[in-house]
C-alpha cells in the first residue's frame, strides 16, 4: 500500500489523498458501503460500479461462518467470489464476536464464541482473524481488537487497550511471516473508550509498531455526538500523518464531515442502506422518511438536485408508493439513492478541501442535517449490520 497526500485545507486538519491498493487506488476522504457478506444489501456489484464506489468493507466474522474461509481461497478470494474488481477492507470481526454472541468468553489468548447461526463452537485468536483475512484476499485487513461496551468504567477501558494492544503485537506478526504484505496492508485499531489519555497511550503505542494505516474502534457504540467527537479529536492528532485515518462505524452526514475536520480519511458505516430499507432518505435538505403521507402526492424527484439514477427517474410519490406496498424495488432504489449521497458526498467534501473551502461545507452539512434530525422521523442508526 502507498498512501501519499494531495492537499491540505489551511484551515483546519482536513486532507486529500490518494490510497493506492492491489485493486486499485481510492482518492479520500472515503466512505466504503458495508458489504457484510460478500453484498452491499439490495445492490450487485455492478451497480456499485454504476455509483463510483471505489472500495466496500466485508466482515471477517460473517464470511468466516459462511461460506468459510476454505471456499473463498478456492474461489481465488472475495474479488472473483463476487465480481468485485475494486479493493475491498475486510473488517477482523471483532466487534460481532462482542456484539452478535450471548454467550462469549475472553482470554488473553483470544475469544471462545457460538455462531449466530447454528450455536456452533469456534475460536477466534488475534492470528486466526488475519488468517481468515488472509483467505478472503482483502486489500485492507484489520488486528483483532477489543471493543469495550457503552457505557464502560475507567478500569475495563484501559483493560481493553492492553489486550487490544497485545492482540495488535500478534497480529502484526503473523501478516509479516505469513501474508503478502505487498497486496494485504493491515491497520492498528485504536481503543480507549472516552478517556482521552488512554486513546493518547494506546495511539502512540500503535504507531511504535509501524502499521500502514491506523483507525479509531470503539466509536458510533451509543455515546452521544460530543464524546464521539472527542474521541476523534484526542486521537486523530496522535496518528501518523503519513497514514490513513479510518473511523470505524461512522455514517452520519454530520459525524462525517466533523470527523474529516480533525484529519479522517475514511469511513464505513451500514447507516446508509439499513435506514434505506427502512424508508429514511438523505437528501441535499437532510433526512427525508419516506413513508410520511406528504409524499403520496409529490410527483417531483425526491431531492431536485441529486442525480442519482433514482432521482432521475422516479417520484417521491413512486417511492412512497413501492415503500408502502411492501415492493422489493423499494428497497433497491432507496439503497441505490442513498449509497449515492454518501458517495458524492465524499466527493464534495474534497472538492472542498482543495478549494480551500472545507470549514464552509462542513458548516453547511451540519445545519442541514441537525435542523432536520427529527422533522420527518427517526432514522435507524447502527455501525454494524
Amino acid at each position: 500500500m502507498k498512501f501519499e497526500i494531495e492537499c491540505r485545507d489551511p484551515a483546519c486538519a482536513a486532507r486529500t489523498g490518494r490510497i493506492h491498493l492491489a485493486h486499485g487506488t481510492v482518492e479520500t476522504p472515503v466512505f466504503m458501503p458495508v458489504g457484510t457478506q460478500a453484498s452491499v444489501k439490495a445492490l450487485s456489484s455492478e451497480d456499485l460500479l454504476a455509483l463510483d464506489v471505489t472500495i466496500m468493507l466485508s466482515n471477517a466474522y460473517h464470511l468466516y461462518l459462511r461460506p468459510g474461509p476454505d471456499i473463498l481461497r478456492a474461489a481465488g478470494g472475495i474479488h472473483r467470489f463476487m465480481n468485485w474488481s475494486r479493493p475491498v477492507l475486510t473488517d477482523s470481526g471483532g466487534f460481532q464476536v462482542f456484539s452478535l454472541n450471548s454467550f462469549m468468553k475472553l482470554t488473553d489468548d483470544g475469544v471462545d464464541f457460538r455462531s449466530h447461526i447454528d450455536g456452533s463452537r469456534h475460536f477466534f485468536s488475534p492470528e486466526k482473524a488475519i488468517e481468515v483475512q488472509g483467505a478472503i484476499g482483502a486489500d485492507i485487513i484489520m488486528c483483532l481488537d477489543e471493543c469495550p461496551p457503552w457505557p464502560v468504567e475507567r478500569k475495563r477501558a484501559e483493560q481493553a487497550v492492553e489486550r487490544t494492544l497485545r492482540w495488535a503485537e500478534r497480529c502484526r506478526k503473523y501478516w509479516e511471516e505469513k501474508l503478502d504484505g505487498e497486496r494485504q496492508s493491515l491497520f492498528g485499531i485504536v481503543q480507549g473508550g472516552v478517556y482521552e489519555d488512554l486513546r493518547r497511550r494506546c495511539a502512540r503505542a500503535l504507531t511504535e509498531m509501524q502499521f500502514p494505516g491506523y483507525a479509531i474502534g470503539g466509536v458510533s457504540v451509543g455515546e452521544t455526538k460530543d464524546l464521539m467527537e472527542l474521541a476523534v479529536a484526542c486521537t486523530a492528532p496522535e496518528l501518523p500523518e503519513t497514514a490513513p485515518r479510518y473511523l470505524m462505524g461512522v455514517g452520519p452526514p454530520d459525524d462525517v464531515v466533523t470527523a474529516i475536520a480533525y484529519g479522517v480519511d475514511m469511513f464505513d458505516c451500514v447507516m446508509p442502506t439499513r435506514n434505506a430499507r427502512n424508508g429514511t432518505l438523505f437528501t441535499s435538505r437532510g433526512r427525508v422518511n419516506i413513508k410520511n403521507a406528504m409524499h403520496a402526492r409529490n410527483f417531483r424527484p425526491l431531492d431536485p438536485d441529486c442525480e442519482c439514477p433514482v432521482c432521475q427517474r422516479y417520484s417521491a410519490a413512486y417511492l412512497h408508493h413501492l415503500f408502502k406496498a411492501g415492493e422489493i424495488l423499494a428497497l433497491r432504489l432507496n439503497t441505490l439513492h442513498n449509497i449515492y449521497f454518501m458517495v458524492q458526498l465524499a466527493a464534495r467534501a474534497r472538492d472542498a478541501i482543495r478549494r480551500g473551502q472545507f470549514i464552509p461545507f462542513r458548516d453547511s452539512i451540519l445545519k442541514q442535517w441537525r435542523a432536520s434530525g427529527e422533522a420527518e422521523g427517526s432514522p435507524v442508526s447502527s455501525s454494524r449490520e
